[in-house]
């Protein structure tokens, strides 16, 4: 589909044709999160869309102190697009944020950051574009409750697809077409229940610009995804934060609430964001070369080494919740095992099967969508140029299912593996990441992990769980 407006003359035209009566500008905070300002179309002037609008850096967490709160969105005109659920004709631009005391776009801002990767890229005569192509998974439940207090915590959620309603009254009688646990991988209605909600889920992704491939019911219960065509590295975060919006949006105003939380049922799958990525130079995949292992070149295999060599660091922003770790796991198609393998889904990095010269690429099937892509796509990018300008050479190739093995196993062969915990990740940032340098600053990566300790770790490991209770209380 691509863009709609090319540059501020056209936005203006787009604009009046469209009718359009406000403007919303949007930015991507550190978590990840969206947050928006709306201007009346009558007061977004050429040199706003040019310079900029002031907005509180210091109301944004782990941002801006109070004494120099004032910052400056800087939008995008060429990412515009109608907002498909507002009652009055709304354009959504997305933004960057600019510095103004540094005088340079500001150094704790995802999307500049993502950007300033890129000319990192061609600084370092690697490549000139980067690819990137997210699959972002996700659950659909028809309803959420948690408690979370001193004295007593709980949460329940429930899907149609659930294996505890096989037996439950439902007014108008119990139908029992339900995929339960681990069955949901492609089945046809009624077992698959999402197929209209997921249809005007992927008309809406068109109707915004995005180009969708397909959408199916995954493995879960009331778990789905849906396919998007791959972007170069901004765009590609850009389209990931677009189809977390639709997705919830369309969701919530069919009366349900959909969740790219990586582990909200026990004992059954979660949800991931496998990463397809590739590097071009001069009009040419860097990543292929005919007749090597799945098509593989150096290059590509070098920078798999280099993402596998930093993979503490890198999951503390491809796997940035503490929840995202009782996703990775053996059991439940969760690769944490550092190796590489054609076709082989149990390896942390995939080589798809039947690839040529322009579609060779590397699926990276560990990140979650808890990840910041900004940040995440970045991340990945960086330690991958790290691996090429340094040869490192992965683990593998391993075509055996490595879901198969045992603990005892792995550490014999001595092969690496994800932290298990997000500490263990933000630790590993915090002793590795020059490779990281200077994408991202060092009082950025200072921000961060604190900003994952006081928001994320800390409270976790203080918190008292049912299970502790199950099994330390009569001690």
């Amino acid at each position: 589909m691509g863009k709609f407006v090319s540059n501020t003359e056209e936005f203006f035209e787009f604009c009046k044709e469209n009718e359009v009566e406000f403007v919303d500008f949007r930015f991507t905070d550190i978590k990840g999160a969206w947050h928006h300002i709306s201007y009346r179309m009558s007061a977004v002037t050429n040199d706003q869309l040019n310079f900029g609008m002031p907005f509180d850096g210091s109301s944004i967490d782990a941002w801006q102190p109070i004494n120099k709160s004032d910052m400056i969105l800087k939008p995008s005109v060429e990412t515009a697009f109608l907002d498909p659920f507002t009652a009055d004709s709304t354009i959504i631009v997305i933004c960057s944020v600019y510095d103004i005391y540094k005088e340079e776009m500001y150094a704790k801002c995802p999307r500049s950051i993502a950007k300033a990767s890129l000319k990192y890229l061609a600084e370092a005569n690697v490549g000139d574009v980067a690819y990137f192509g997210p699959e972002n998974e996700y659950f659909i439940f028809e309803d959420v409750k948690v408690k979370d207090a001193p004295n007593e915590s709980s949460y329940s959620v429930d899907t149609e697809d659930g294996d505890w309603n096989r037996s439950i009254d439902i007014e108008g009688g119990n139908m029992a077409h339900i995929s339960g646990n681990k069955g949901g991988y492609f089945p046809a209605a009624p077992v698959d229940k999402g197929v209209d909600l997921r249809a005007e889920t992927m008309l809406i992704l068109e109707q915004i610009g995005l180009t969708v491939m397909l959408g199916h019911h995954e493995v879960a219960q009331g778990q789905h995804e849906i396919g998007i065509v791959y972007d170069t590295l901004v765009e590609a975060a850009d389209n990931v934060q677009k189809l977390k919006y639709v997705v919830k949006m369309v969701t919530h105003l069919n009366g349900k609430t959909a969740t790219f939380m990586p582990k909200p049922i026990h004992g059954d799958n979660g949800n991931g964001m496998h990463v397809h990525q590739s590097i071009w130079k001069d009009g040419v995949n860097t990543f292929y070369t005919e007749g090597n292992y799945g098509n593989l070149s150096d290059e590509a295999r070098w920078y798999a080494g280099g993402i596998f060599k930093h993979a503490f660091a890198i999951a503390a922003f491809t796997n940035a919740s503490t929840n995202s770790y009782k996703r990775l796991v053996p059991g439940f198609e969760a690769p944490s095992i550092l190796t590489y393998s054609a076709q082989n889904r149990s390896a942390a990095c995939r080589v798809p099967y039947g690839a040529g010269a322009p579609a060779t690429r590397l699926e990276m099937r560990f990140p979650d969508s808890t990840a910041n892509p900004y940040l995440a796509f970045a991340a990945m990018m960086m330690a991958g140029i790290d691996g090429i300008k340094n040869k490192m050479e992965p683990v593998g190739p391993m075509d055996e299912d490595l879901f198969e093995l045992t603990l005892d196993e792995i550490r014999e062969k001595d092969i690496p593996q994800m932290p298990a915990t997000l500490r263990m990740a933000v630790e590993g940032l915090i002793k590795d990441h020059k490779f990281l340098q200077p994408v991202f600053t060092e009082d950025f990566i200072t921000t961060y992990q604190h900003y994952q300790y006081e928001r994320q770790i800390w409270p976790y490991e203080q918190r008292p769980t049912a299970f502790e209770f199950k099994s330390t209380y009569s001690c």
